[in-house]
């Protein structure tokens, strides 16, 4: 009777680590309040498509990539929605929560197109692409699919020289004019700082978990 145990301990703890098995990747770390919420459900085919994307049943892994995005906005920090180019109401997202924060997945297949190959999952500012094409996404078409304004003067309703916008990646300052056609690629790390600069601009983001 013990051996019978031990084997059925093994199996479910294999069924629950398989890849096959409904999971969501990445960890909740929401640090401040929303920086622009998520569009609805019904909006995210469109939004995918104005991005130039189109929605597919599942996701696919023949370019699987993350990046990360923080925004600060007068040195606070905001976080970034969990769902984007997500139809989070289709029966077949999987809906969790993690520390107190929605989370999106484990999708194995929808009746209907329900996900674009660029998406969060979570609110910890991952932004995954888990694309058939084997091409880098850009930060431009994320911010098409959150239906947030994002061009060479302005984010959102913020617009220089009004308002002070500066981009960073991998720590590194770069030029607003130009910065939508940046490309997500693997372990980018992106911060963009509307207004008062926090206290430190990140460099890197943990990965570890996405």
């Amino acid at each position: 009777m013990r051996w019978l145990v031990i084997v059925a301990m093994c199996v479910v703890v294999a069924a629950c680590s398989s890849d096959s098995s409904p999971s969501i990747r990445g960890t909740a770390d929401a640090t401040g309040s929303l920086a622009w919420p998520a569009p609805p459900p019904d909006q995210v085919g469109e939004l995918t498509r104005a991005a130039g994307l189109e929605l597919e049943n599942k996701e696919s892994l023949v370019h699987h990539v993350h990046a990360h995005l923080d925004v600060f906005v007068d040195g606070e920090h905001r976080t970034v929605p969990a769902g984007i180019g997500i139809v989070i109401t289709d029966p077949a997202v999987h809906v969790g929560e993690e520390a107190g924060q929605p989370t999106y997945g484990g999708i194995q297949g929808c009746d209907q197109p329900c996900i674009s190959p660029l998406h969060t999952h979570d609110v910890s500012g991952v932004i995954h692409t888990e694309s058939l094409v084997d091409v880098d996404n850009t930060l431009g078409q994320f911010f098409k699919e959150w239906n947030v304004r994002f061009d060479d003067t302005c984010v959102a309703d913020l617009c220089t020289p009004k308002t002070p916008i500066t981009l960073y990646v991998d720590g590194k300052k770069v030029a607003l004019k130009g910065a939508s056609s940046i490309p997500l690629s693997d372990q980018k790390e992106i911060a963009i700082v509307i207004g008062k600069n926090p206290a430190r601009i990140p460099s890197q983001a943990d990965f570890s978990k996405a």
